[in-house]
This record gives C-alpha cells, structure tokens and sequence, in this order.
C-alpha cells in the first residue's frame, strides 16, 4: 500500500477552501471514520472550525484527487526504483509534481514500452550517432554517417533516420520541454469547427459552428460541450491550431524545441536538427498535445457543466412546497387523454382517472364535470398541471371549470414534469402503485411535487430531472457524486420526518442508505410510529454509529420528547435543556420564545464537548424549531392567448418560472411548451458574470420577448428594464413571429484547414 502524505494534501486542500490545515485534518479524520458532509457540517462545527458543506463537498472532492496522486506517484518510483534510474534529482521532480499530467510528462521516458523505432535504432548502434550530432555542431551529418553503415544499416539515410527517431523520441520525453509547448498551446491554440460535407441539414441544430473558432483558453463550457458533441455525431470536424497565421519559417512552437537544445541552424548539423524539429512536432508532439488539449477541454466542460447541473438541482430541490393540502394532477395528454390523480395532504393517492377533453373524442363538458366532482368529493385545494404536450389545453381548460365554481377556489398551477415518466416505469412506483397503470403514476408525481418538490424529486435519477446543459456528455461517474451529494445536503438541510417520510427519502438522510430505509419502514410498519428518536435504536441493523449520523436529520412531531421535533442532535439534549432551565420554562413553552432566547448569553452554556457553535446552533432552533430552510410559495401567471410560439411577438411582457439556469444564461417557462433562453447579457441593466447571481431554478421572473425564431424553437427573452435591444413593449396577442438573425463569425487570416489532422486527433482521442 502507498504511504500516503496526509499533511501535504491537508495543506494544499487548505489553502484552496481557504481554511487552516488543522480544520482539513479534522475534517479528513471525520470523514475517514465515516461520516457523512451533513453530519460535519451541522453537528461538528468546534472540530473543524465551522467548514460549510460547501467547504466540505470541494474538499472530500479534492482528497480523492490528491489521494489518486499520491498512489500515482508512489507507484512511479517504485517503478522506475526498480529499474535503476531514481536519482535524488529526478525524485525531486516527482516530488514536486502538482498534477496527474505533470506525473505523467516526468514519468513518460521510463514507462515501458512496446518497441519503438528509437529502440531499433539504438539495437543498431546508432546511438553515438546521433549523441555525436546533437553534441558536436561541427559534425557534418552525412558524413559521419557512412561510418556507421553496417549489413543492419545499409546506407547512409538508413542510419540518419534511425538518429532522428532517438531524437525524436528524447526531445518528445523532455518533461520540461513538453510542459513549456502545452502552457503556450493552452495560451495561443484556438478551436476550428467546421461542418462535415453533406451533413448541413442533418446537424442543422449544430449551424452556429459550422463555421467557427475561438480561443481555446476561453471557450466556454456549453460552445465546447457543443462542438464536441457535434463531432461525435460526425457533423462537424474539430481541430486546435496553433499559430496558423504565422508565416515565419521556423513556427514558435518548433523555435521552443530547438532553443531547448541550442539548435540555431548555423551548421549542417544544427540543418539536419532543425529537420529533426519540424519532424517531432508534425509527427509526434503536435498530436500528443493536441490530444491533451481536447482532453482538458473535456474535462474542463464537463466541471463546469456539472457545476451548473448541481446548482439547478439544488435550487429545483429546495423549490417552495406548497404544502399539506389536497391536491390533483393533471398529466396532459392530447389523443390518449388527461391522466388524473387525486392525493391527500400527505400524498397518499385517493382517486384516478382519465379525461378526453381533446380530438378525437372532444369531451369538454364531461371532463369539467368529472374533474368538478373530484374537487367537491376531496375538497382539492391545488391543481397541478404538468408542463408537457397539451398543458396549456388542459390549463384554459381548468380555468374554465374554475370561473363557474363557487369562491374558494382550487388553486391551479403548472409544475414541471421532467422525469415523471421516469419515475412511472421505475421500481419505487411500481412498489408504490403495482396495480396502478404506468400513465397514471405520473399524474401522482406532478400532484406530490407541487406538495413537496424534495420528497418527490428524490425518488428519481437526478441526471433524469433536466436541469443540467449536456448532462448525458458528461463524466456519469462525477456526475452522479456530484448530484448525489447534492441530493443529500438538500434533504439533511430540511430534515424529513421519521412517521411519514418514504424510502427515497430517508435513504437520503445522513448515515442510512436504502437498506436502513427499508428496515426504518418495517420497524414503523409492525410496531407503529416512533415515539422518541431513540426507538431507532431498536430498528434491525441500525447501531450507534447510524444513529449518531441520522439522529439529528429526523423529526417526531408531538412525541414523547418535544426536542426530537428540532435539529437540536440528541447527543446535545443535555445542554439544551440547560438552557430551557436557565429560562425557567418548560421546552415546549419556550419554544419560539425569541425574546427570552435572544436575552441568553450562550457563552454560559459552553463546556468541553460543546463549544459556542454549537450552543448558537441549539438557541437559534429553539426559536424555530425544524424551521424549513425553503422560500414561502409562489406561482407564475402565464399571459392568456399566449400557448404556443407562434403567438409570441417582440416586445410582449410575460411572466414564468426559471427552469434551468446555464453558464449563458437561464432559461425561462412562459407557458409555450418550449423554454425561452434570457442570456447572461439580458438578465439585468448592470454586467453579469454569473447567471446565478440573480436568478436561480423555480424563481417567477417578469420578461420581455425580444426575438423569437420558430424554425429552430429558440425564444430569446430580456429581463432588462431598458428592454434588451427592444424599445416597443406591447401586450401580448397574437402575432407573426419574427425570424431570429446572426452574424457571421469574423474567420482569422491565413489560417488552413487542417481537416485530416482533426479526423487523426478524434482517432486519437477516441484511444486515449
């Protein structure tokens, strides 16, 4: 097993969360032993020093990487230890490596390999050869040669390649060298895209690049994830040039390789080097670079799209629940009819059945009669509407019905469906509905997620929720880890409710997983619901440990101990009713007591396991209780006449909900079946770096069309009160559509396609 340098990565980690080295060794003992990013978050603040869990996240991310590099380094010199070669020098090198790519370049000359042409070469003894050349500029190459041609090497240019090939081979392997060209390729290179012949109407959604470049070094994620994903589907070719405009004899890059080695070309020999130059990076360093180039492009992409994915789900996942109420959903369909679903105030399912309010059957009045009779069977007081095919139908349609009903109303709102279907055909709802038919389960979703976002969205895959840009491109693996971890900080921050909660959402809870899950559900199936938190204990396979981590995440409303309905941890009941003593109350009563909390000095109450962090935590939830972290409730109206994109005209105002929030900008349901995109440019009078900065998933935003290009389903939208470009605000009514123009792309001069290298550099990277 390698020896691992824990306080080396301690302070690396530490000055890149900005946080003390002592706070990331605590934080690494704790989640070695076990403990999950909430639990240290919120119940281990005095032995980190308060690290958030955003802290928390990059640094359990950061040690996983720097932990691989430390395998990666120990196994490097072990390796080339065994073969001879370690000097104390090269092990500095190694040492001092930052990153898996500068490892890689050090180790690069001593990595087994199959047999090259170098290795040939020198079997031929055409080693001093080629020393001699490189050592000696007053060698004349073709002349020396002939004494080294032999039956092996039977002329002159025989031996002279086979010296270049040991060349080659050496200046490719220079670990220095080769960290110089890609940090000045990672400076200069830039992305040429163009479009396959014959391949521009079927990758027509690809046209903004057919004809496109950009530096690499600034490329953002979407344009990248794009362009990469065109040459996948083979409608574009990608290729990074570098210094294509240069028309210099010598290219800078090949200046860097023979100013490494002193070649100044005033000698036959330095001649014949500068060939040797030109030859090692057409064949060898500019494909290998190039290849590395495409990678950390990648990869760089792919953070940041995961980023921006996790940022939606965590905004889409603490959306405001509307609440404990009767609730129907309606999962529009045109042909096969309005699925719907009736559910209590805490989601169990009372009522199904589909409607064909729509062609072929046109059952306007019989669907208003049935869904009217529903709502006074059940007192619904919410109406959900998926967002789909047919919402804004179904939408007029509940209107309707509405405005002949008597006051109090339902209220009526359109939630997105994305994953629902998902969910339908999944294991959790065919174990939670089995005799239910398929269509109809998602109408249950769309009515518990207007109840509940999180309870609801946990039970499906996060990359399925649509909330990210390029989710399927991406690295699953991180993907995933990524969305988890924000799956569970998002249910750990509100906490869940021990007597009601569901097994996706207690899965989710700090320390359980599926398997306690399932065990917390048979327990309160067969015993009945748990009157302290300490009854856990008594659940099959849950010990201690699991409950030392979960304890603080689950709520008993009106049980036996009325501090199990707080986040207050049981291991810190004693100085919590330290605290209700000193108030001379009791817990219940001073409970939302906020003036006799506030008048308390929590310094007082601090001993030798609990420091002023957490008596802090302990009085703030004593003042509210398992308060809920999310917004208060609130819906967008959707303008009236306004349901498909051919009623839109520029200068309309429009109210929706933010669906998705992107590196470019955010995306926004006006209640047309296809999201209008607010660019980062549009979203505010001032400049905007981030998106997020001031809007994020599920906020109800006021936006005015600015451009609307039917053909290709693109809605651009302002959320500027100088009007985006648009000085002509209007009312919405219906209109012709105005088609969307671009300009062109400025092309670069001198610049040379370089379609066969592209087509080498997918090859490779397709191997790599």
């Amino acid at each position: 097993m390698p020896v691992i340098n824990t306080a080396k990565i301690a302070r690396l980690i530490a000055t890149e969360i900005n946080a003390r080295a002592e706070q990331v060794n605590a934080a690494i003992e704790l989640l070695d032993g076990g403990a999950t990013v909430p639990f240290i978050a919120r119940y281990r603040k005095e032995a980190t020093g308060a690290l958030d869990d955003t802290q928390l996240r990059n640094l359990d991310e950061r040690l996983i990487y720097l932990r691989e590099l430390e395998a990666r380094r120990d196994t490097i010199l072990t390796e080339i230890r065994s073969q001879g070669k370690l000097t104390s020098e090269l092990e500095g090198k190694i040492a001092g490596a930052i990153t898996k790519a500068e490892l890689e370049d050090i180790y690069l000359p001593y990595k087994p390999k199959r047999r090259t042409k170098a290795e040939i070469a020198r079997e031929r003894g055409l080693g001093p050869l080629a020393d001699t050349i490189l050592s000696d500029r007053r060698t004349v190459p073709f002349e020396f040669a002939k004494t080294f041609v032999t039956t092996e090497v039977p002329d002159v240019k025989v031996a002279l390649d086979g010296a270049r090939d040991i060349l080659v081979e050496r200046f490719s392997e220079n670990a220095d060298l080769i960290g110089r060209l890609r940090n000045y390729m990672k400076d200069r290179a830039v992305l040429r895209a163009k479009v396959v012949d014959g391949k521009q109407e079927a990758g027509a959604k690809f046209s903004d690049y057919f004809n496109h470049f950009e530096r690499w070094a600034t490329a953002p994620s979407h344009r990248a994830l794009a362009m990469l994903r065109g040459r996948n589907e083979e409608v574009l070719s990608l290729d990074i040039e570098i210094d294509a405009d240069e028309t210099a004899a010598i290219k800078p890059v090949e200046r860097m390789i023979a100013e490494a080695y002193s070649i100044s070309g005033n000698s036959a020999a330095d001649t014949w080097l500068l060939d040797v130059v030109r030859w090692t990076w057409r064949i060898r360093l500019s494909l290998n670079l190039s290849v590395d180039l495409m990678t950390a492009l990648r990869e760089r992409s792919e953070e940041e799209a995961i980023r921006v994915f996790a940022r939606n789900l965590k905004d889409l996942l603490l959306a405001a629940p509307a609440g404990s109420r009767a609730t129907m959903g309606l999962d529009p369909g045109i042909r096969t009819g309005v699925k719907v679903a009736v559910v209590d105030g805490t989601g169990k399912l009372l009522d199904t059945t589909t409607v064909y309010p729509f062609p072929p059957r046109n059952d306007v009045r019989g669907t208003q009669a049935e869904l009217s009779k529903l709502v006074a069977k059940h007192k619904i007081q919410l109406i959900a509407i998926g967002n789909g095919t047919g919402s804004r139908e179904t939408e007029k349609l509940v209107a309707d019905m509405l405005g002949d009903m008597p006051a109090p109303k339902p209220l009526k709102v359109i939630v997105s469906e994305a994953g629902a279907s998902v969910y339908s055909a999944s294991a959790t709802a065919a174990a939670e509905f089995p005799t239910l038919d398929v269509s109809l389960r998602g109408a249950v979703s769309i009515a518990r997620r207007l109840q509940d976002p999180l309870a609801e969205l946990v039970k499906i895959e996060p990359k399925s929720i649509g909330v990210g840009q390029y989710q399927h491109d991406v690295d699953q693996y991180r993907l995933a880890r990524s969305l988890e971890g924000v799956v569970e900080d998002a249910v750990n921050a509100v906490g869940v409710d021990l007597n009601t909660a569901s097994a996706s959402l207690l899965a989710r809870i700090s320390g359980l997983g599926a398997s306690l899950a399932e065990a917390i559900i048979a327990h309160r199936n067969e015993v009945g619901p748990f009157k302290t938190r300490r009854e856990l204990l008594k659940v099959a396979r849950l010990g201690p440990r699991a409950f030392e981590q979960c304890a603080g995440f689950l709520r008993i409303s009106d049980g036996n101990e009325p501090l199990d309905a707080s986040a207050v941890h049981p291991e810190a009941y004693g100085v919590a009713k330290k605290i209700v003593s000193a108030c001379g109350r009791d817990v219940r009563a001073l409970m939302n007591d906020n003036a006799a909390l506030k008048a308390l000095d929590p310094r007082l109450f601090v001993d030798d396991r609990f420091g002023l962090p957490t008596v802090r935590d302990i009085i703030a939830e004593l003042e509210k209780p398992g308060r809920d972290p999310r917004p208060e409730f609130k819906t967008a109206t959707f303008a009236e006449g306004v349901d498909n994109i051919k009623d839109l005209e520029p200068g309309m105002q429009l109210e929706g909900t933010v669906t998705n929030v992107a590196a470019f900008g955010a995306f926004v349901d006006i209640g047309v079946h296809q999201d209008g995109l607010v660019h980062l440019s549009q979203l505010a009078d001032r400049f905007v770096k981030d998106a997020h900065e001031v809007v994020k998933a599920g906020d109800v935003v006021k936006v005015r069309v600015v451009d609307v290009d039917p053909k290709r389903n693109r809605i651009s939208l302002t959320m500027r009160k100088d009007g985006g470009g648009n000085d002509n605000p209007r009312t919405p009514r219906p209109s012709a559509s105005t088609p969307q123009t671009r300009k062109p792309s400025p092309q670069p001069q001198n610049s040379t396609s370089q379609g066969a290298f592209g087509a080498a550099l997918a090859d490779a990277m397709r191997k790599k």
